[in-house]
């Protein structure tokens, strides 16, 4: 039997929402151009390949049969090519040219001067219809026609799937308007890495803040086999957030204490090998999120960010790449924004 339970609501006052995993935001550049951000944060540290992303393209397709030989080309989502690496860029130019050549389209791909702010992207995709696109190689999702000027309720359907599978989220809906469906739209995947989806606003994502505290200050949480040694090594309390029972550190700290305090504990941790894991929490907005979520029975929360409220939410089923779609009304309005977890447990 299926059990529909309210997560929260959120605000969108750009009318242009976002669905991504929250825990990619740190690479998410807002008004910048991608290449603003650190390589370091995907993960790379070979000076040879973060040079190559750094100095990586984006292409858009135009021409007559833009929209054709965009589709029919398939590598990306959308009408556009991002993030394509410096090394393959020529490469992709050829093959585009060579797909155009054999399906008789006039189209060609042009560099797009600077790169499209992921912020960009977002309203330009909403404007067009809603879809997806990526972000540094992750699907993410953006939808216009959002209302404005009040708050939506995000629901979620939780099914028991039985087989020791246990009850989880079938979907999570934004509701726009009671109005009835009368028909759906499929607007591309998310995918999620951080078992985590994130509704917002897609002006409101610009001054999100995920690594960097909005106060200054920061938490460490230490829990594992050696947390009770450690803790009595390091005079370390019980952390004392709702939802983490038998976790150990210390919260509000200025940052280079709380720093100092976490490379303590790591180091100790590394030489010593013992069994125990460390986690340094800034008071980022992706902190205050979290440890909502962390407390929350539904495992969500929400977070105001500018003038608009985000809400984030586990996924139920850890990392996947999952479908978006909408419903619309009669005049092909939009009344609900699903993400669709069902697969998840076919």
């Amino acid at each position: 039997m299926e059990e529909i339970i309210k997560l929260g609501e959120i605000t969108c006052p750009s009318g242009a929402l976002v669905i991504a995993d929250g825990g990619h935001l740190g690479l998410w550049s807002g008004e910048r151009s991608p290449a603003a951000i650190d390589p370091g944060l995907l993960g790379i540290d070979d000076p040879a390949m973060a040079a190559d992303v750094l100095k990586s393209v984006d292409f858009a397709v135009v021409g007559r049969d833009a929209s054709a030989a965009a589709r029919g080309f398939d590598r990306q989502p959308g009408a556009m090519l991002h993030d394509v690496p410096a090394s393959r860029a020529a490469e992709l130019e050829a093959m585009f040219e060579e797909h155009c050549r054999a399906a008789g389209l006039d189209a060609r791909l042009e560099v797009v001067p600077g790169r499209e702010p992921h912020a960009r992207r977002a309203r330009r995709t909403a404007v067009e219809g809603g879809g997806s696109f990526l972000v540094f190689g992750v699907p993410v999702v953006a939808v216009g026609g959002v209302p404005r000027d009040r708050a939506l309720p995000v629901l979620a359907s939780r099914v028991d799937f039985g087989d020791g599978v246990g009850p989880r989220w079938s979907e999570i809906s934004v509701r726009m308007s009671e109005a009835p469906a009368e028909s759906s739209m499929v607007l591309g995947d998310i995918g999620v890495d951080w078992a985590r989806v994130l509704f917002g606003d897609a002006d409101g994502l610009n001054d999100w803040h995920h690594n960097e505290p909005v106060d200054g200050l920061a938490d460490v949480a230490f829990w594992g086999a050696a947390a009770e040694e450690a803790a009595a090594l390091f005079a370390a309390p019980e952390l004392g957030e709702p939802g983490e029972d038998g976790v150990r550190g210390w919260t509000g700290l200025a940052v280079a204490e709380a720093m100092e305090k976490a490379r303590a504990l790591l180091a100790w941790k590394e030489d010593t090998g013992r069994r125990m894991m460390v986690d340094f929490r800034p008071h980022s907005h992706h902190w205050q999120i979290m440890r909502q979520i962390r407390a929350s029975e539904v495992e969500a929360g929400t977070v105001d960010v500018g003038n608009a409220r985000m809400l984030c939410a586990m996924t139920s089923w850890g990392d996947g790449c999952f479908p978006v779609s909408a419903d619309l009304d009669g005049s092909g309005a939009v009344v609900a924004v699903r993400v669709s977890f069902s697969d998840a447990g076919a």
